[in-house]
């Protein structure tokens, strides 16, 4: 058994099937260790149309209201003379680049879908689909770095974080969103929480676990709450009635019903927003 991906000590143990979780940090992750192509393959454009998603780009309404949710909590801690250039791991559609552009000085994005990328590009963001552990940030310091529901499919996290403190100076904030495993709602569903779902997410963090893999790192967590989130009433009748139940005929009489185009607010507490700064 390989040694934990955020506090690397080893031991291990099974949590649930195909799930271990380390004893010392409390994270867990997902025994699994895919290539770079089995990882593009998962994020190809059915991912956004028909898997994970019934429609992407239909839903950009409701993404972009979950984005400004959380750009009003991140306001609290930007500096505008300070926080000037703002990176995106996971970019997607380039929704929220799109939203923050005007707003500092330099945006930058890297994005896996080769789909979700070409987007961003037509639409005249700076969104990479390169490898970020790979990628020279030269002349691009990185003063504000956003993952949002992005931490948890990336193979090692740890090294993604890692290279951000090495590229940001004192003071510099990374903000994310991701589930929280220690939650109430994630242990009363146990294996099966709606959020535990490899290959996609990989990795099943708890407020101890991110603490440590932040202080690992240099940096200190000045924010982590709760946070609700809106999803339109089309992906989740999509989720619940053709992804889990193979009702598509249902989810089509939905679809052409006015409810169809509702959106709806939850917060089921176990979805983390965190903020942590460059010490």
């Amino acid at each position: 058994m390989k040694p934990c991906p955020v506090c690397s000590r080893p031991g291990a143990r099974p949590l649930y099937e195909g799930i271990v979780q380390c004893p010392h940090c409390t994270h867990a992750w997902a025994d699994l260790n895919p290539t770079d192509k089995q990882l593009e393959k998962i994020y190809e454009k059915k991912y956004f149309f028909g898997e994970e998603y019934v429609d992407y780009l239909r839903d950009r309404a409701v993404l972009e209201r979950n984005f400004r949710s959380r750009l009003g909590v991140l306001d609290r801690f930007l500096d505008p003379s300070r926080h000037q250039n703002l990176l995106e791991i996971g970019s997607a559609y380039g929704f929220f680049l799109a939203m923050v552009q005007s707003r500092f000085k330099k945006v930058l994005g890297f994005e896996i879908s080769r789909d979700g990328a070409a987007y961003a590009r037509r639409s005249g963001l700076p969104v990479l689909r390169k490898d970020f552990l790979k990628h020279h940030l030269q002349g691009y310091p990185v003063d504000v770095a956003c993952l949002w529901d992005t931490v948890e499919h990336l193979r090692d996290p740890r090294k993604f974080l890692a290279k951000l403190s090495r590229s940001m100076k004192p003071g510099a904030l990374v903000t994310l969103t991701t589930g929280d495993l220690s939650s109430w709602n994630a242990r009363f569903r146990g294996e099966k929480w709606r959020l535990i779902h490899p290959p996609t997410h990989l990795h099943y963090f708890t407020r101890e676990s991110l603490r440590t893999m932040f202080e690992l790192n240099g940096f200190e967590v000045i924010y982590m709450k709760h946070c609700g989130f809106w999803r339109s009433l089309d992906n989740a009748a999509y989720i619940s009635l053709v992804l889990r139940s193979n009702r598509k005929k249902w989810y089509d009489l939905f679809r052409r019903s006015f409810l169809s185009r509702g959106q709806l607010y939850l917060n089921m507490f176990d979805i983390l927003h965190v903020i942590a700064r460059r010490r």
